[in-house]
């Protein structure tokens, strides 16, 4: 998820997506087949009894639908969509972009699960999809890659906000329940999560259910503590105090450690004027991020593997580092068609985490560098306000009504949770688990609790 321990948020949200929500499709499931399209052709039955060519003929008769293209997938149709829409649904006659898309089809009476990756249009197949047989929409976010309006709306971030993407799916959902006639169940991990969520908020009738994956919510950004908790309880204290000596190492030597790392994105061609601004300052920033991707990503498990900070010669350290949560923010990957638009809305919405870094108070040079208006473009910051998280997460405790929420121990993205409301609402904490945490990884008692759940949420056997 990047930036909350500003770290990879974009990336976690990846990586819980492969673990929890299932893994990236195949090449061949990508591109049309001739199989696929001799049965759209000649109105091959599908499971339901509906042709594939009908359900094209279907889609493409909604108002802004177009059918990219169609795929075969696992013997089903997987549909390619762009999907006109406003770009601000306040004036829905106004300018429009188009949202991308997938509907991938089994049978219309099956229950149909709504993807939600936060970022990008996520491929693969979700655990949930698979745990349910259902039908699966994904759906890209609004002002990612190609779902972004052109010209001047497309830098007009005033529109990049939880409530107008909440619209973009509402609109998209209400279009395709007119075709797919079962249960709706909306899911994500990591901000894909943080989306569903914000989806059921404000259009609560349009899902059944909705089963959000290491969520994080900042409803008070002003109250780090979570987090601070988290940091001072995550493993055992021999393997914190080796990661916070590591990452102390990291800026005591600076001198000797920055010329690599500016040699490196020489190399690599990497720039930092842009967003962070000088090499030193995005080397901090790296060094910041490493305890928090440590324990994103890895396991207490991987503690042995930390360096004694003292006895590392530079190489060791540095070499360890790299491997193990030194994570660059470069110009590249931070502007408008990069990992910028997460960033956008963490500074004006969704929150971060200040962390304190006692430990490192006397070495940074740069103390209010840990913000997500640090790693974006002059043009792309904001200024932030909690009023709609604050309304988020209030509605979820009170009114949210079938909803489940699974964290990771320790997983600092896990470290403020949503608390759901006492209307058929769960939360599971997977023990031991990072930011990759599933209900499969859920003690078997448990497990098969929050499956029996599901299944009845989605009206099947």
């Amino acid at each position: 998820m990047r930036n909350k321990g500003i770290s990879a948020l974009v990336c976690a949200g990846v990586m819980a997506g492969a673990a929890a929500l299932g893994a990236a499709p195949s090449a061949a499931a990508q591109a049309p087949t001739a199989a696929h399209e001799e049965a759209a052709a000649t109105g091959k039955e599908t499971a339901a009894g509906t042709t594939a060519s009908g359900i094209r003929e279907r889609l493409e008769r909604i108002p802004g639908m177009t059918v990219v293209s169609v795929a075969d997938k696992e013997g089903h149709p997987l549909y390619t969509l762009t999907y006109k829409q406003p770009v601000d649904h306040r004036r829905p006659h106004g300018a429009t972009f188009t949202q991308r898309a997938t509907l991938w089809h089994k049978a219309t009476d099956k229950p149909t699960v709504l993807y939600t990756g936060g970022y990008t249009l996520a491929g693969g197949t979700t655990a949930l999809t698979k745990l349910i047989d259902a039908n699966q929409v994904s759906v890209e976010h609004r002002y990612f890659a190609e779902s972004r309006p052109k010209g001047a709306a497309g830098d007009d971030w005033s529109k990049m906000t939880v409530e107008q993407e909440a619209a973009d799916e509402h609109r998209l959902t209400r279009a395709l329940r007119g075709i797919e006639k079962g249960k709706w169940l909306g899911t994500g991990a990591s901000k894909g999560g943080m989306t569903a969520t914000y989806h059921e908020r404000f259009y609560p009738e349009d899902l059944d259910a909705v089963v959000a994956f290491v969520a994080p919510n900042d409803a008070d950004n002003r109250d780090d503590s979570g987090y601070e908790r988290f940091f001072r309880t995550v493993g055992t204290k021999e393997c914190r105090n080796a990661l916070n000596a590591v990452q102390r190492e990291m800026l005591v030597r600076r001198d000797a450690l920055l010329p690599r790392f500016e040699k490196e994105a020489a190399a690599e061609g990497h720039t930092f004027h842009e967003t962070l601004g000088t090499t030193d300052r995005a080397y901090e920033f790296a060094v910041l991020d490493q305890v928090w991707n440590f324990w994103q990503s890895g396991t207490a498990a991987d503690c042995p593997t930390v360096p004694d900070a003292k006895k590392a010669t530079d190489d060791e350290l540095y070499s360890w580092s790299k491997e193990h949560g030194f994570s660059v923010y470069r110009d590249q990957e931070l502007g408008t068609n990069g990992t910028g638009p997460y960033y956008r809305q963490a500074a004006t919405q969704l929150g971060w985490a200040d962390l304190r870094f006692t430990h490192l108070k006397d070495v940074r040079h740069y103390p209010d560098i840990y913000r997500p208006n640090s790693v974006l473009p002059a043009a792309m910051r904001g200024t932030y306000t909690n009023r709609t998280i604050a309304d988020v997460d209030r509605w979820v405790k009170k009114r949210g009504h079938r909803m489940m929420f699974v964290y990771g121990e320790n997983d600092p993205w896990s470290a403020e949770k949503f608390t759901p409301s006492h209307h058929d609402s769960y939360r599971y904490v997977v023990p031991g688990a990072n930011h990759g945490a599933s209900i499969a990884k859920l003690p078997p008692a448990e497990q098969a609790k929050a499956v029996a759940t599901i299944k009845r949420w989605a009206d099947v056997k």
